[in-house]
């Protein structure tokens, strides 16, 4: 079998084993672990490597900092506005990135040590296992960017936690409480911030000394409907959300983002 040096590929994720344990950590602590250029393709490809890696068996994920992810950056939407050809780069990476999380055979546990927002929600809810600090707030606010939620929470949301749940929350970009989203299902647990290591710990020990095959095949199989799902839409969401790069909301919310005052949408 190839052995991967994963510890070495990458550039804006650390990588890093402990036995048959492998962490993945956004490591841009500096902006939040907000996703840029090299961030996004970087984790287009890293869940594919971890999938085939022979020496892990169980995953965590994890960001470095104060938060998970602030989802995407605000450099990179400034580019794919001014140059249209890096949204269709960008486009076909989201599809990896979903494709790949949910291909994946290990057991994926998202450690949400702060925020996740965005793109960083969506990888954070496409994990197996989530338990997040109870400092934590999660939410999906591209609508606030006059952006469509195309990177995979339309599609994964009202799985999670149903049409009508879903649906506020993506249309209004509302952020909640660790504990509000452990209330309605949409993660696992939220923890006193100084217990999460402890029962991210547990929890991925338990997965190790489990029957590793068995593990592996049952994901598989609990994840065939909302693979189903998710091909079934990401074409399209990525399309729409191409659309609204190029509207003036949204070249209006990423001006009022920069300038750090409220956006005024006037629906073009």
């Amino acid at each position: 079998m190839r052995n991967f040096k994963l510890e070495e590929k990458y550039e804006s994720l650390t990588l890093c084993r402990s036995g048959r344990l492998l962490t993945i950590t956004l490591n841009q602590p500096e902006t939040l672990n907000a996703v840029g250029e090299v961030m996004h393709e970087e984790l287009a490809n890293v869940f594919y490597d971890a999938a085939v890696d022979p020496h892990s068996d169980v995953i965590v994920l994890t960001g470095a900092g104060r938060a998970f992810s602030a989802g995407g950056d605000v450099d990179l939407f400034e580019e794919m506005i001014q140059s249209p050809e890096v949204f269709e780069k960008i486009g076909y990476e989201a599809k990896r990135i979903v494709y790949s999380i949910l291909d994946c055979e290990k057991p994926i546990i998202a450690k949400v040590n702060g925020h996740a927002t965005g793109l960083g929600a969506t990888i954070a809810l496409l994990s197996d296992v989530i338990f997040a600090s109870e400092r934590a707030k999660i939410g999906d606010p591209h609508v606030r960017m006059g952006f469509v939620a195309g990177d995979g929470g339309a599609g994964l949301w009202p799985q999670l936690i149903g049409f009508a749940r879903a649906k506020e929350y993506l249309l209004t970009g509302d952020l909640m409480t660790a504990q509000q989203a452990a209330q309605i299902g949409l993660i696992n647990y939220a923890v006193p911030e100084g217990e999460l290591d402890e029962a991210v710990e547990k929890f991925a020990d338990r997965m190790l000394s489990g029957a590793t095959k068995a593990i592996r095949w049952t994901k598989t199989a609990v994840n065939i409907e909302l693979k189903r799902v998710l091909h079934s839409t990401m074409d399209a969401s990525v399309a729409m959300e191409a659309l609204s790069n190029i509207t003036l909301d949204h070249k209006e919310a990423v001006q009022a983002f920069k300038e750090k005052r409220e956006p005024l949408f006037g629906g073009q």
